[in-house]
């Protein structure tokens, strides 16, 4: 018994301590920390701003209102930029925005929120800043599938704008296409541009796709190029249609 005192006596400070803290790691848990959080606020209170629940509602608004500003700016300054391209007063084309992009077929095909109702037919070539983005072949009364001059299945006659000579274009399902030449030693370099060509039957002549980003001589059975897109393809956001009897 005097051992138990003595023991008593030597730890009982450390053992009331060892017991407060398992009883408030057990009300911790138990409370999931509400009691220390609404302690803390209190003790706090006195040192807080005195901001009000509704200062902080309309701050949060406040902000949220920039924040579309700030998007509506990048909208505005976008519908500019595309606006700077040059119309003639018989100009036809329709402007469209893009509606519609699967994940897994973004380099392919795109929806556009015009069709039938604003006078756009299958057939008919989409452009956009930068150039050729491929051409309609779907159409209902109020919207129009493209198909990308980056798709696979996509070929477009294409001529070397420095030099004349000829080839196809297709795609890769990227922001590259393959052009393969018609000519065994075609005149073309890394850098030269490239348009459709006057023997193209799905599109006009003249209209800007890319610009030679590497050469392949040796390639059987025809010399190869790799064509990077004038357009960033990946990046539509609008797009302008026009029948292929129109001139770009």
């Amino acid at each position: 018994m005097d051992s138990i005192r003595s023991w008593w006596e030597r730890y009982s400070f450390q053992t009331a301590i060892v017991t407060a803290g398992i009883g408030l790691a057990w009300l911790i848990r138990q409370t999931q920390g509400v009691a220390i959080m609404e302690t803390y606020q209190f003790l706090s209170r006195p040192f807080q701003s005195s901001v009000s629940r509704q200062e902080l509602l309309q701050d949060a608004q406040v902000r949220e209102l920039r924040y579309r500003l700030t998007e509506i700016e990048s909208q505005n300054q976008r519908m500019k930029e595309l606006l700077k391209v040059k119309v003639n007063p018989t100009d036809n084309g329709v402007w469209a925005v893009v509606i519609g992009r699967g994940a897994d077929s973004w380099w392919n095909q795109i929806l556009i929120g015009k069709g039938s109702n604003d006078g756009i037919k299958s057939g008919s070539v989409v452009v956009a800043p930068g150039g050729l983005v491929g051409r309609v072949t779907y159409v209902s009364p109020n919207s129009s599938r493209v198909l990308l001059v980056s798709d696979p299945n996509s070929q477009v006659g294409v001529v070397v704008s420095r030099s004349r000579y000829n080839g196809m274009l297709k795609g890769q399902s990227q922001n590259t296409a393959t052009l393969e030449f018609f000519e065994r030693d075609p005149d073309a370099k890394v850098g030269d541009i490239i348009h459709t060509s006057q023997f193209s039957t799905l599109f006009p002549e003249n209209v800007p796709v890319g610009r030679i980003k590497s050469i392949n001589l040796d390639k059987q059975p025809s010399p190869e190029a790799i064509v990077e897109f004038s357009t960033p393809l990946g990046l539509l956001e609008y797009v302008k249609v026009y029948s292929f009897q129109e001139k770009l």
